[in-house]
């Protein structure tokens, strides 16, 4: 049972970094300079997956 908040914690602090990062309020971690462009391209659906991560988080945590 402890094991589950935790987990849905984490998921939910996962889904506040992902939507800051992808609205732009966080930059990605490291040099902007060496970082491939697949990282890129993948912060731009942060925008979307980080609210549904936030949405699942909120879900799993009324459901128990």
């Amino acid at each position: 049972m402890i094991a589950a908040y935790i987990d849905e914690l984490i998921m939910f602090c996962a889904g506040l970094w992902m939507t800051a990062v992808g609205l732009g309020y966080l930059p990605l971690p490291g040099n902007a300079a060496n970082r491939p462009i697949w990282v890129t391209s993948l912060a731009r659906h942060f925008k979307w997956m980080g609210p549904l991560l936030l949405v699942i988080a909120l879900a799993l945590a009324i459901a128990f």
